[in-house]
């Protein structure tokens, strides 16, 4: 019978200490994941394509920009009848 209260968690007694371990286990995988994003993040900033996809989403923007500005007060919809 002292299995069956030990298997299902009943006699143990040590699980806070296991919650801390675990929770500065995952504290410390997110700081380096977080580091390791970080680092990825710089490398294709300064890679070739990071460039280029910089350049295309600021031509994007002003594109975009520039387009609004042009039709102001003007319906982007027009609606016939008939």
């Amino acid at each position: 019978m002292g299995c069956l209260i030990s298997c299902f968690g009943g006699g143990g007694g040590d699980e806070e200490p296991r919650e801390e371990e675990d929770s500065l286990a995952s504290a410390d995988a997110r700081a380096k994941a977080a580091e390791a994003a970080q680092k990825r993040k710089e490398q294709f900033e300064q890679s070739a394509a990071g460039r280029a996809a910089r350049a295309q989403m600021i031509r994007g923007a002003a594109k975009q920009s520039a387009s609004s500005s042009s039709s102001k007060g003007k319906p982007a919809l027009k609606w016939q009848m008939g």
